[in-house]
């Protein structure tokens, strides 16, 4: 059994898969966050910071909803986050479609390399004399 301090109230809890929040808090996180999905129902424009207030709900854990691609900035919206390749503005996810494809590309010459074939086995040249034994 490992025990920990949960992040979120200090409570202890018993951590099954390396978390860092007890269930109470991940509860309560995810009212927080199906209220903010709410909403950004009824307000799609609204600002990151305007849901922030308007909700209770600090702009890292707006961002962090946003990298994991729970929410998504409205195309209209001047709000966004960083690529983390390149730093380019984008509306949801870690990277931008750019970083994306060349990550997936460089992934995919990983796999696909050509084999290299193993050396063929000399073929003798020379022919040679053998003795059967009776």
């Amino acid at each position: 059994m490992n025990v920990t301090n949960c992040r979120g109230c200090g409570r202890l809890f018993n951590q099954l898969n390396n978390e860092k929040l007890c269930p109470a808090c991940v509860k309560e996180l995810e009212d927080k966050f199906q209220e903010v999905k709410e909403y950004l129902n009824e307000h799609p424009n609204a600002s990151m910071n305007e849901v922030s207030k308007e909700n209770d709900v600090s702009t890292k854990q707006i961002k962090q909803w946003v990298r994991e691609e729970r929410l998504v900035f409205a195309e209209g919206s001047l709000d966004g986050i960083e690529c983390e390749k390149c730093g380019k503005l984008i509306k949801t996810g870690r990277y931008c479609d750019e970083c994306k494809a060349n990550l997936t590309n460089t992934l995919m010459s990983a796999i696909d390399k050509p084999k290299v074939e193993a050396p063929k086995k000399k073929e003798r040249t020379k022919e040679r004399m053998r003795f059967l034994d009776n």
